[in-house]
């Protein structure tokens, strides 16, 4: 050791080197361990072998190597001085450098060894390890097993070599240090080394700490995300591309779920932290884990349990996001939302970077979502007519989400678009029972992204179409709307259509004939004759949803056109069958004519023929139709053969149209003189068909038709119901007939005579119908549809209200002056705007289509806006003296359809129907749109202030109605916080008007309650009106007077109680807003414990909790004054118990919380709760037991009366059974109050604060009425109705309410 030590100090390396050459390894090793064992000069000699032992020899390196082989185990002993040991660490990782790669590979594996088998107790060793590891990644090639690694790639297997220590006896402090730190690690390597990473993590949390695994490998993926989508906002280079980091993703999941494969245990652990966490923003609510979870459902005994989750996530995400869209409250509080549909979305969008693992679980979500909330079938199993544009409800919201997810996957993953197409096509084939709309939306999304993909697939269509005859009607309808650009493109799917429609035609099913009809006219009106006009000389657009493809280089004019003639020979035929068959083939035939002008000979001359079966030749003979061949009989039973009306109104419309195309399109230099001969032909017998039916029509009266007052209209025998039919059939002639007679007029004054002289005709069979068919009890009936055009409708009213033209006037004036013709037109209107409103569409050209109807929306609008606001309602003849209503109610509910048809039908068009009401012309600017919104909205609102101003007499009732719910559609286009709202809230408040009608009472105050509660919380308006109405209607102690409020003229004696059901609707509304922000605070409490913490030691109360201590404290306070009000017993007192006991079921779930609170940690309760805590002891509790006394004295009251009817056998039986129901509330009541007390008592315990001291206990819990003081007084009310028998009935009343005022005194005062 000394001469080691001299040769070293001497730099004499040389002979150093000369020496150690001498010394075996073990005189070597014990030298060195003697002297660190005493502590002398062991740096010394260390520093001299490494002086002595050059690495570039191989003796010099294998010497270093020995050393350092030794000196590690030797320090992890605990035989040296902490000094002595960190001294020698030191010097060996000073030199480690200058190892050679084998060497350090040695070393390496030296220490992973020592590691797995627990020979690194005491650590000491260790700070060596990393300073080995970076030296080892320095080295080019080290040889590894039979080839070679680089450094970099070898230092890897060490360190994967290391984290798969699973065989570690390890303590869980132990392993819960290993986990986080490898977790805290994740951020500090490179994106490629986190699989195995992740792989050597889950396999250790064999040992335990699953759900920390979980939490952490989930939150670096979601922290991963959310920095990618903040580097792509930024428009910069980003630091991870996007395809690299979405396949660490997907290998990640992959190696979670074959863990879960084969550890149970960590699934239940992963699915039970999902259903947790998404009740709050939380870890898992993110794109990675929807995917895992996915991936997850591939396991069999997961699927159901996964799916079941995914949907409850889903749903609650979309009610949270309604519920918080219309709250300001929660907007406030809870600013962001974290949005599941969003996440699942993005999902779909990752699944495209190679994760074939979660396509089919997206494939079964997608399915899954529109299968369990897709529309569902209404009564009778009949489906509601056309589909939303909007999405507006959770459940709609859902299905919709569905539908995108296998959108957008059939247009990512091809390997699943065949499963998708299958299932879609399955879907629509079995589900005949139930509305399949959402699927055919699908479809027809499907086939217009990828119609060259489909085709791949036509074989599955072609056995669709098989089923086409079995099918409903508005089914079939949809699916061949949707395969409408395939048939442009196939040929055999063409055909294959073609061959199931003509056996369809001859169905012994009326639906498989009607779908038979739908599929040929489709064909017809999209399969276009070389020749024919263009579409936008036919003004036909075709739809948005359709691909517009040019036939003409596939299929020759020549083939197209034997084509459509061969399909309307088949059409001919229907005109033999039922009257719905061929009401579709008029319905149709109009459009077919606009698409393939070239067929109007074969269609015209079709409709012409057969016309003139039913049209009477004989020009003095009367009436001109004969109505006995278009009704059919079956035994008793009569039936409408052929709709006469419909037959007629297809013929004019296609007649007027081919007249007006022919003369602006001038064609004539291709046409022959032959097809010139034949359609001059064909139009000159038709226009002389119908001069000849309105002049002899205006001749008719209803005698001739045997339709008179005298005729039987009773729809229980075959001859009323034949007579109804004719009726029908001869109202609907007179409409068509007037529509003729305007188009062809040219503000002739003899047609506009005519019209008035076949609206007089129309009037007065109407009024027979109307008068006949409501003699029974129930009235049977119906105004049928008019057959009007929307078109001619629309240009009616503009001519009657807005046309100035001076040469027109005396023409015009024969119409205006017929009040009944005008109000007829106006109810027409409104017939039309509800019919598209309901089913999407209106009969008559251009009903289906949908920008045409929105601009004869516009144009209506207009038109219907000036007429009301320019002509004032008193001047009108006929105004509350008839029991109808007025031009200017008819026009408010014509605007009242419009607003809301747009609303539901056309949501991106509203602002565009605002702009163009005034002027026409539309306007861009967004701000221009608010405040046209606005100006229409003080229009309104004036009006409406006018009514109000008015005397008790000029009040109109139905018109305040009508503006109070005009001006609740339109406020639903403003801003929530945009002055506008606060401007006519402010208008709302100033209503000083004392108005009997509760039904206008209940519009106002829900538009107020509307419009407030995106303005602020309704607690504080709720606790004003409370005071009016208890001001209005008294006391339950008729001692106590109550001090006059008069907060809201609007509340009166009248409509108190329409006030306060109301009220307590909000009040519902409100609860459910207090119990969403519990459950969120608790869903938080339980899975964090660190933010209870922070919240009760900072010393400021959570605002969450703030705003429901706000919130119920201002609510108790106006149910007292509710509780304290002389309400009549009913719905309002049976709805004011049952609000009252799920505020004390609210206030125990707050309890609760708080009780939770205090078990995780020791604080005082905030001032505020204890606040509230007093104020439903001293305010609400104690009248609650009074109210409740007062609704049993008035429930036994009833039930005393009803017995007295019964035995005057003048009784209602089923009104006191329901009394004796109702009653039931009160026993809910009361045990909500007692299990409010109880939990209150634990929580006293708690938190060490008696608040059991607000609370009076009462005396009285048996709520049965003392029998012996109501028979006494009730004996004392039978002799004074025996002493004066003679009495009046209002005297008998008075006796009769003086005893319940006794009686309830009595009751009041033993409580």
């Amino acid at each position: 050791m000394d001469k080691i030590v001299s040769l070293s100090d001497e730099e004499n390396i040389p002979e150093l080197q000369k020496y150690l050459s001498t010394l075996t390894d073990d005189r070597l090793i014990n030298t060195i361990t003697n002297s660190a064992l005493k502590g002398k000069k062991v740096g010394t000699i260390i520093k001299g072998i490494f002086k002595g032992s050059p690495p570039s020899s191989t003796a010099g390196a294998n010497r270093r190597l020995l050393l350092y082989q030794h000196c590690i185990p030797l320090c992890e002993s605990g035989d040296l001085q902490t000094e002595v040991a960190a001294d020698i660490i030191g010097l060996l990782m000073l030199e480690t450098h200058t190892l050679s790669g084998p060497s350090l590979a040695t070393l390496a594996s030296l220490f992973v060894d020592a590691i797995k088998v627990g020979k690194m107790s005491s650590g000491k060793s260790l700070e060596l390890f990393p300073t080995v590891l970076t030296a080892l990644a320095a080295c080019e090639a080290l040889s590894y097993g039979k080839g070679e690694l680089s450094g970099e790639e070898y230092k890897k297997q060490m360190i994967n070599s290391l984290c798969s220590s699973r065989d570690v006896p390890l303590s869980s402090e132990e392993l819960q240090f290993v986990v986080e730190k490898v977790l805290r690690m994740f951020n500090k390597l490179d994106l490629q080394e986190i699989p195995p990473l992740v792989y050597q993590l889950l396999l250790l949390s064999a040992k335990g700490c699953k759900k920390q695994v979980l939490d952490g490998i989930v939150g670096y993926f979601k922290e991963q995300d959310a920095r990618q989508e903040e580097e792509s906002l930024d428009l910069e280079v980003q630091s991870i591309p996007q395809d690299q980091l979405r396949h660490v993703e997907g290998t990640a999941i992959l190696h979670i779920v074959f863990a879960i494969r084969l550890d149970h245990e960590l699934a239940r652990e992963f699915i039970k932290g999902f259903k947790v966490m998404y009740n709050i923003d939380s870890l898992y609510l993110c794109p990675f884990s929807v995917a895992l979870l996915l991936s997850v459902a591939r396991i069999q005994r997961y699927e159901e349990q996964v799916f079941e989750l995914l949907k409850g996530a889903i749903i609650k995400s979309f009610k949270d996001e309604q519920l918080q869209q219309g709250s300001k409250l929660l907007q406030d509080l809870l600013p962001g939302h974290c949005s599941v549909a969003q996440m699942i979305l993005d999902t779909v969008q990752n699944s495209v970077f190679g994760w074939d693992h979660v396509t089919q679980g997206l494939v079964q979500l997608g399915f899954f979502l529109m299968d369990a909330f897709g529309p569902k079938p209404g009564p009778f199993g009949k489906a509601t007519e056309g589909s939303l544009a909007v999405a507006r409800t959770p459940t709609q919201q859902a299905c919709k989400l569905g539908g995108q997810v296998l959108l957008q996957g059939f247009k990512m993953h091809e390997p699943i678009r065949g499963e998708i197409l299958e299932q879609v096509l399955n879907r629509l084939v079995t589900k005949t029972a139930s509305p399949v709309n959402h699927f055919l939306d699908l479809f027809s999304d499907i086939v217009v992204s990828a119609p060259m993909i489909l085709l791949e697939s036509s074989s599955k269509v072609t056995e669709t179409f098989d089923h086409l005859s079995c099918l409903p009607l508005a089914t079939v309808q949809g699916l061949l709307k949707a395969v409408q650009p395939l048939l442009k493109v196939s040929m055999s799917l063409k055909d294959a259509l073609i061959l199931v429609l003509r056996k369809a035609m001859f169905s012994s099913q009326l639906d498989g004939r009607k779908s038979a009809v739908t599929g040929f006219l489709l064909l017809l009106k999209n399969f276009k004759v070389l020749g024919s006009l263009a579409s936008s000389q036919c003004s036909q657009a075709i739809s948005s949803s359709q691909i517009q493809v040019d036939v003409h280089s596939r299929y020759n004019s020549a083939a197209n056109e034997a084509f459509c003639l061969e399909i309307l020979s088949s059409l001919r035929r229907c005109l033999s069958q039922q009257a719905d068959v061929r009401l579709m083939l008029y319905e149709g035939f109009f459009d077919v004519l606009r698409r393939n002008s070239q067929l109007a000979s074969s269609i015209m001359q079709t409709l012409l023929s057969q016309l003139k079966r039913y049209y009477e030749p004989e020009q003095d003979l009367l009436p001109p139709v004969k109505l006995e061949p278009c009704i059919t009989a079956h035994g008793d039973q009569v039936y409408l053969q052929e709709p006469l009306a419909h037959l007629l109104s297809c013929t004019v419309h296609c007649l007027m149209w081919l007249q007006n195309t022919r003369q602006s399109a001038n064609l004539n230099a291709d046409d022959s003189d032959g097809d010139e001969e034949e359609e001059e032909g064909y139009r000159s017998d038709l226009h002389a068909v119908l001069e000849s039916m309105t002049r002899r029509m205006i001749k008719c009266e209803l005698e001739d038709f045997e339709l008179d007052k005298s005729a039987e209209f009773s729809m229980g025998s075959s001859v009323g119901v034949k007579n109804n039919i004719y009726a029908v059939l001869v109202m609907g002639v007179y409409e068509v007939l007037m529509e003729y007679n305007f188009i062809k007029a040219n503000y002739s004054k003899r047609c506009f005579e005519e019209i008035i002289e076949l609206f007089s005709r129309y009037q007065k069979l109407s009024e027979i119908l109307k008068e006949k068919s409501g003699k029974g009890r129930v009235p049977s009936h119906k105004t049928p549809r008019s057959l009007f055009s929307m078109g001619i409708i629309s240009t009616l009213i503009t001519v009657l209200f807005r046309d100035n033209t001076q040469s027109r006037e005396e023409a015009l004036s024969v119409l205006r002056s017929n009040g009944e013709f005008v109000r007829y037109i106006l109810s027409v209107v409104v017939q039309k705007i509800q019919q598209l409103d309901e089913t999407g569409h209106t009969d008559g050209p251009d009903g289906q289509n949908a920008d045409k109807t929105f601009r004869f929306l516009c144009d209506m609008t207009s038109v219907l806006m000036w007429r009301y606001t320019n002509i004032p309602s008193v001047v009108e003849e006929g105004g509350k003296k008839e029991k109808r209503s007025s031009l200017s109610q008819l026009c408010l509910e014509g605007l009242l359809r419009i607003f809301t048809t747009c609303q539901q039908r056309y949501p991106d068009k509203m602002a565009q129907l605002l702009s163009t009401m005034e002027n026409g012309t539309e306007q861009d600017d967004e701000g221009d749109v608010v405040e046209m919104n606005y100006f229409y909205i003080r229009q309104f609102q004036r009006a409406l202030f006018t009514q109000l101003s008015g005397g008790e007499e000029d009040f109109n009732s139905k018109e305040a109605q009508l503006l109070v719910s005009i001006l609740s559609v339109l406020s639903r286009q403003l801003k929530p916080l945009s002055q506008q709202v606060n401007l006519f809230l402010n208008a709302l408040h100033r209503t000083k008007k004392h108005t009997p009608d509760s039904a206008f009472c209940k519009g106002l105050l829900s538009l107020l309650f509307n419009l407030h509660v995106l303005y602020k919380s309704p607690v504080g308006l709720l606790l004003e009106l409370c005071q009016d109405i208890h001001s209005e209607l008294g006391d339950i102690d008729q001692d106590v007077e109550v001090e006059k409020q008069s907060n809201f003229a609007i509340v009166n004696m009248k409509t108190a109680s329409t006030a306060a059901l109301l009220v307590l609707s909000q009040v519902d509304r409100v609860l459910d807003e207090v119990d969403w922000l519990i459950a969120r605070k608790k869903s938080q409490t339980a899975s964090d414990k660190l933010g209870c913490e922070a919240t009760q030691t900072a010393g400021q109360q959570d605002p969450v909790e703030k705003a429901v201590a706000l919130q119920l404290g201002t609510l108790l306070t106006a149910l007292s004054e509710l509780v304290q009000t002389a309400l009549l017993l009913g719905t309002c007192t049976i709805t004011l118990l049952r609000e009252l006991t799920r505020t004390y079921t609210i206030l125990t779930t707050l309890v609760k919380y708080y009780i939770q609170v205090c078990a995780s940690q020791h604080g005082s309760l905030p001032a505020r709760f204890e606040k509230l805590v007093k104020l439903s002891g001293s305010h609400l509790t104690p009248q609650c037991y009074s109210f409740i006394t007062y609704a049993q004295v008035l429930a036994w009251f009833s039930c005393a009366d009803d017995k007295k009817k019964k035995r005057r056998n003048d009784v209602n039986t089923g009104a006191s059974a329901k009394l004796l129901r109702e009653t039931k509330a009160i026993p809910n009541l009361i045990f909500s109050i007692e299990q409010y007390e109880k939990y209150l008592i634990t929580l006293s315990k708690k938190s060490k604060v008696n608040l059991m001291q607000y609370m009076k206990l009462s005396t009285s819990r048996d709520f049965r009425i003392n029998a012996a003081t109501l028979d006494a007084a009730l004996q004392e009310q039978d002799d004074s109705q025996e002493v004066s028998a003679s009495s009046a009935p209002q005297e008998k009343s008075r006796d009769k309410q003086a005893v319940l005022l006794i009686c309830l005194k009595f009751l009041l005062k033993t409580n």
